[in-house]
């Protein structure tokens, strides 16, 4: 019979995804770890000794970030450093703006850039540019900076780098092949915020989306050392047939890059990084561990598979229903009722015209792989609430996901081909919906078996 009836495994999947989020909730891990003591500006990190700045030292203080999660981010230093912030500018997406007292902010596009996010990129710069060796920047960082902070390299249009960015999202690349070109095309990323900034002293806070929570690759690391060449980004172009496609601009720079004839991003060693610190506050590990510890709290024996699967979406889906198949029949690799947790980000490779996301193909492909299965739930969300160019944050599916939708008049496996697994959930009424979360750690996938 199990432990829970079907409904109340939905909802569990739910909450347990919730509490996820609310784990690395920037505002909240920013008031924990920080704190002024007499004028003295301390970072606790678990583990490390705390670093201490004097703020006596610095004449301006600078409040600067870009990303989905940036203006929760702000509020926190704003309310910790008040009236002692002399300028600020951020840059979000649309419709994730919060309040903020002493800093700008300019709403842009993701995960296309647009005019708006030019605009806040050269405003950014410009300050960046006038700040001096006596003064302090805090910079913070969150999942979509790459594209809500664009400045392409002069002879690249706004037009050229959205088509670029289209080419990209298209052909099945990952985040880290994809900000590696972006890189190289532009003024801002790869370590070049640090070199504007030098000599301030510069210290950023970092809530990842990139699997394995590489510095350079997180909003394609503005503050951070570049070890990728343009060698790699014409390679990289090469390897998805892309070199004929993208616009003659990009190409042109970039073989002139390979070619030694345009300056590399800053490296390793240079003394622009000096004065940088770079500090990660969130990441999809963390969000899956506070899952594990809740599913454990609710009775479920748990297995935290990774928090760093890529690869097509649909093959992960295969592998997670594999997973489900060999609880129900042999109660490994855990026995029911189970949860199993994962984390990363999948990639969708576009094959029809419709609309959906990473975590909603993965459920609608998860649902082939459960159906018919005794009490199966997959839940995948995108802990930023948005999955693709969607409102929804992912989707959830269960073992009687495809009955119910041919009794619909529903083919599954026609939204499946089209890539339009939003419009198959919105029928159903199976999208997950959470709203802008202000917070991003790539995706969490709960599935539970009972």
């Amino acid at each position: 019979m199990g432990k829970f009836k079907l409904d109340e495994l939905r909802e569990l999947a739910r909450y347990i995804f919730l509490k996820s989020i609310s784990s690395v909730d920037p505002y909240q891990r920013l008031k924990e770890n920080i704190h002024i003591d007499q004028d003295r500006f301390i970072i606790k990190e678990k583990g490390l000794p705390e670093k201490v700045f004097d703020l006596n030292q610095f004449e301006k203080i600078y409040l600067l970030g870009t990303g989905k999660a940036s203006c929760s981010m702000a509020q926190a230093i704003e309310e910790i450093l008040e009236h002692r912030i002399t300028k600020g500018l951020i840059t979000t997406k649309y419709g994730h703006s919060l309040p903020l007292k002493f800093t700008e902010v300019i709403e842009a596009g993701h995960p296309l850039p647009d005019a708006k996010g030019v605009e806040g990129a050269q405003k950014m710069r410009k300050i960046l540019k006038e700040s001096g060796a006596k003064d302090l920047i805090l910079f913070l960082v969150s999942g979509g900076g790459s594209a809500l902070l664009p400045l392409p390299v002069d002879g690249i249009t706004l037009e050229e780098k959205q088509r670029l960015t289209q080419l990209l999202l298209a052909c099945g690349a990952d985040i880290k092949e994809i900000n590696t070109i972006r890189k190289h095309i532009s003024q801002i990323k790869g370590g070049w915020v640090a070199r504007w900034a030098y000599p301030s002293t510069l210290i950023t806070f970092i809530l990842s989306d990139v699997v394995g929570d590489p510095l350079d690759m997180i909003a394609s690391g503005p503050t951070v050392p570049d070890p990728s060449t343009f060698e790699e980004a014409w390679e990289i172009l090469e390897r998805y047939d892309l070199t004929e496609k993208i616009p003659s601009s990009i190409k042109d720079h970039l073989l002139r890059g390979k070619e030694k004839k345009i300056e590399e991003t800053p490296k390793p060693g240079e003394e622009v990084f000096r004065k940088v610190t770079n500090l990660i506050i969130g990441s999809n590990f963390l969000a899956l561990r506070e899952a594990e510890q809740e599913a454990k709290k609710l009775g479920f024996h748990t297995l935290l598979l990774s928090s760093s699967i890529v690869g097509e979406t649909r093959e992960v889906a295969r592998f997670h229903g594999a997973i489900a198949r060999e609880i129900i029949l042999t109660n490994h690799p855990i026995p029911k009722p189970a949860c199993v947790l994962s984390g990363g980000e999948t990639t969708v490779t576009l094959q029809g015209s419709g609309l959906g996301g990473r975590n909603q193909e993965f459920c609608l492909a998860g649902a082939f792989e459960i159906d018919g299965l005794e009490k199966v739930v997959l839940l995948s969300g995108g802990t930023d609430g948005t999955d693709g160019p969607t409102d929804a944050a992912g989707a959830i599916s269960d073992h009687t996901t495809l009955l119910r939708a041919r009794k619909m008049g529903l083919d599954p496996k026609a939204y499946l081909r089209n890539n339009d697994s939003y419009h198959f959930f919105e029928k159903l009424g199976d999208l997950l919906i959470t709203g802008p979360t202000r917070t991003n750690v790539m995706d969490v996938r709960i599935l539970l078996v009972d």
